[in-house]
């Protein structure tokens, strides 16, 4: 059992490493062996849990956005208004970005550049699941504009990365008040 508790712990080093590394470097000055250090393991022990520098990138992304939706989603219900609903899941997705900050830094890294394989991509998609089908029943019942599911997500959704960067260049700060006003604006720019 300790043993398995050891090799979690250098897995999830890794993906701390290079979490950290890409939000300070970017993902092309993020070299192995700067994660191997910042891990604390050995350069060739990345390679017992991946199987290169692509890899390593890909399953840290869907490890984040598997935390990232398990933020989101908790508490919502389906048998919530399709307004509810939206609401609830923003405003998780909000208090994520703003106190898992590093976490999202990553997230918002991998939404824009093709560092991420298609694959990986596809199953980050899947962990939206729950948002897709809300838009589609609203989309269904009249409530949300019927346009795609990309031009919801970067309306409603993306500011709140550009919002995330202001407020940790110090430029910024959300408030109860500005959340609320933030959730308006977003609920509006999606809304029929």
């Amino acid at each position: 059992m300790a043993k398995l508790q050891k090799s979690i712990d250098k897995r999830n080093a890794l993906i701390n490493a290079t979490i950290a590394l890409v939000n300070n470097a970017g993902f092309h000055a993020t070299p192995m062996s700067k994660i191997a250090k910042l891990a604390n393991v050995s350069p060739a022990t990345i390679y017992l849990y991946f199987e290169n520098k692509q890899d390593l990138v890909n399953k840290t992304y869907i490890d984040v956005k598997a935390q990232y939706t398990a933020y989101a989603f908790k508490g919502y219900e389906e048998s919530m208004s399709v307004e509810e609903g939206f609401e609830h899941i923003w405003k998780r997705i909000a208090d994520f970005k703003l106190n898992a900050s590093e976490s999202a830094m990553f997230l918002s890294q991998c939404d824009n550049t093709p560092i991420i394989d298609e694959p990986s991509l596809q199953e980050g998609i899947k962990h939206l699941q729950p948002l897709l089908d809300l838009w589609k029943r609203g989309k269904d019942e009249g409530i949300i504009k019927p346009i795609s599911d990309y031009l919801l997500y970067a309306y409603a959704i993306n500011p709140l990365s550009f919002l995330m960067m202001a407020q940790k260049r110090g430029s910024f700060k959300l408030d109860e008040k500005q959340i609320e006003e933030a959730y308006e604006a977003a609920w509006s720019s999606i809304k029929k």
